[in-house]
């Protein structure tokens, strides 16, 4: 299974499915799965208070996959994308949004018991067992 490591909070933003929309400086043709891992690392610059707000009461993941979702678009970041993203003021509080970036679009967030691991950078594999949080889904090899 393919691996994005993202610091946190936004990781934990992403598994709670508060966060859709991953902010990276580069492009990616993969779609698919994907497993979110929350890197080991806090962020180096402050948060800002909208962000301060929506992570109030979660608890941080730091140093393991904590999810499983689909990486459906990579959009290049343009003014049009950008005019129509600030109409969400929450997600775009979550990211690094300017024009040359790009936006990778994350659906069907399905909570994992957390698997420590160390992150790498750029999408990365794991090979090895993970198990739906909801008990009543089963495990998967």
């Amino acid at each position: 299974m393919k691996v994005l490591s993202i610091e946190e909070p936004f990781a934990t933003l992403i598994a709670s499915e508060i966060k859709r929309i991953e902010t990276r400086s580069w492009k990616t043709n993969y779609r698919g799965e994907i497993f979110i891992h929350a890197s080991g690392k806090t962020l180096s610059k402050g948060l800002n208070d909208s962000v301060l707000a929506l992570i109030e009461g979660l608890d941080m993941n730091y140093g393991n996959i904590i999810c499983r979702c689909n990486l459906v678009d990579c959009i290049y970041m343009d003014e049009v994308f950008l005019k129509k993203l600030k109409q969400n003021p929450i997600e775009y509080s979550c990211g690094d949004y300017q024009i040359g970036r790009y936006a990778w679009v994350l659906e069907d967030v399905e909570l994992i018991e957390p698997i420590t691991a160390k992150g790498q950078l750029g999408i990365w594999n794991f090979s090895g067992n993970y198990k739906l949080k909801d008990a009543d889904k089963r495990s998967v090899n």
